[in-house]
């Protein structure tokens, strides 16, 4: 299983980090269970910020409940994850990551480690800067 993000490397102050992951020898709509957005800002540890589940259900750590979207595209086995209203606090590498289950870690304080889960992309460096 390999799971690749794409999107813009650059994102100007109060636009939208749009982000897509995807994945190849398994399918989103069928399992593993969950697959989740995480980023890691400079010297700071993974941040999950949420996942959607094979049944297309979302769930989100709740300092990104007012904030983040994430989606899938079937038919192109992709899931995606917005986040309007960007500001230098986002600059992040973004990872995309493909698990059975979240943890009550992740859930309840939005740390997570690596071995968390199953799959991981490559990341993807995000900078928001004007």
């Amino acid at each position: 299983v390999q799971l690749q993000e794409s999107g813009p490397d650059l994102v100007a102050p109060s636009q939208t980090v749009s982000l897509a992951c995807t994945v190849s020898g398994a399918s989103i709509t069928t399992g593993p269970s969950y697959w989740s957005w995480i980023r890691q800002a400079p010297g700071k540890g993974l941040q999950w910020i949420g996942a959607i589940h094979d049944s297309g259900g979302t769930v989100l750590h709740k300092s990104f409940q007012s904030r983040a979207s994430i989606a899938r595209e079937a038919s192109n086995n992709q899931f995606t994850l917005r986040l309007p209203s960007a500001t230098p606090e986002d600059t992040a590498v973004y990872y995309c990551a493909g698990s059975k289950r979240v943890t009550a870690q992740a859930l309840t304080y939005g740390r997570v480690d690596r071995e968390d889960f199953d799959y991981w992309g490559q990341g993807t460096q995000v900078t928001v800067s004007s």
